[in-house]
Order: structure tokens, then C-alpha cells, then sequence
């Protein structure tokens, strides 16, 4: 799903940017995006979904700007499965995922658990769960709840809260941390 080919990159010349960038890339910056302005001209994001199968595998961002294509693709991969709606993902919760990924220098994609959240689909998750918000980020496509197999969620949450962007919360008993780009916060164990 990379629009990558059209736009005359290579794998091999995105490798090539990927390993330049990885020299002058050090996590210390106070946000997300400060954090990927120090990574390169090429940002990338990862995923899968379990529940519809899809994989997103793209550069979102080339030369200081936002790629068109790649971010209605992101917004359609985490749109609600339940309902099939989806919204604008904030580019802020793009680049806070792709940041932390990159802070833990992880080879494998995001499982993507829960993006944007259609009102319903809030409501009857609230109605099963006392850890569902009513005014939910998810329902404004600021948030994104993601796993991976190779971190805990103490690795994940550490990477994330780093980039001193938004809201970070642990599940540990789920298994998932959740990443936002509302105020600066975190909570869970």
C-alpha cells in the first residue's frame, strides 16, 4: 500500500535516506515532531490491523511536507472496522507513533487495536468498560491504541511518553498503549 514506486523512491534509495538519518537522529527533543525534523527528510509509518487483515507499509512524509496520498490512506486504515466510518487522522498521533517506533528501533509493524471511533461504537465500548472516556481522542482521530509483539508495554509507553507530545496510557493487562496528541499526560501501569 506505499505510493512510493509513482513517486520515483527505490527501497533501495529509502534505505539509504533511513540509514543517513539514523546518525543525526538522537530522541532528544521535547515533541514528536521536533524529535522526526532531527530524523531526516523521510518519515514512514507501519502497521497492521487483526481485524480487517490490512497492512499500511508507507512514507507519509517527504521534503518537509505531508504526502497527500499516503495520509487518506492512513485515515482509511484506521477508520472504525465496526462501522466502516472514518474521519482525519491528526497528522500529530501520525507522527507521535512513528516517533516512538522509531525511538525503539522496532522492525515490526504496529498492531493497530483501535484508531478513530465512531460515536456508536464509543457508546457500546463505554457500555462494556469503565476504561472507555465518553469525550474519547479517538472519537476526534487524535488517538491510537497499538501493540507490538517484540516491546512491552512498558517499552512502548516509555518511547512514547519520550516524545512529550500527548497522552500515553498502559495496559498492561491488555497488552496495548494507548498514544494521543491531546495534553501531555500519562496513566496505567
Amino acid at each position: 500500500m506505499t505510493k512510493s514506486s509513482s513517486m520515483g523512491l527505490t527501497r533501495r534509495g529509502l534505505l539509504s535516506a533511513f540509514a543517513a538519518t539514523a546518525i543525526c537522529a538522537a530522541p532528544t527533543y521535547s515533541k514528536a515532531a521536533g524529535f522526526l525534523r532531527g530524523g531526516g527528510d523521510v518519515r514512514k509509518l507501519r502497521m497492521y490491523s487483526g481485524r480487517t487483515g490490512e497492512h499500511l507499509n508507507m512514507v507519509y512524509w517527504i521534503d518537509g511536507k505531508y504526502v497527500g496520498d499516503a495520509l487518506a490512506e492512513v485515515n482509511h486504515f484506521m477508520r472504525d472496522w465496526r462501522t466502516n466510518t472514518g474521519i482525519n487522522i491528526d497528522t500529530r498521533t501520525v507522527d507521535i507513533m512513528a516517533a516512538a517506533h522509531r525511538l525503539m528501533d522496532a522492525r515490526e509493524p504496529y498492531m493497530l487495536l483501535s484508531g478513530y471511533r465512531s460515536p456508536q461504537t464509543n457508546a457500546m465500548l463505554r457500555s462494556r468498560s469503565s476504561g472507555v472516556a465518553k469525550n474519547s481522542l479517538h472519537l476526534k482521530g487524535q488517538a491510537a491504541d497499538l501493540r507490538l509483539d517484540s516491546r512491552s508495554v512498558s517499552q512502548m509507553a516509555q518511547a512514547a511518553a519520550a516524545c512529550r507530545a500527548g497522552g500515553v496510557g498502559r495496559y498492561t493487562g491488555s497488552d496495548f498503549v494507548h498514544m494521543d496528541c491531546g495534553p501531555v499526560r500519562t496513566w496505567g501501569r
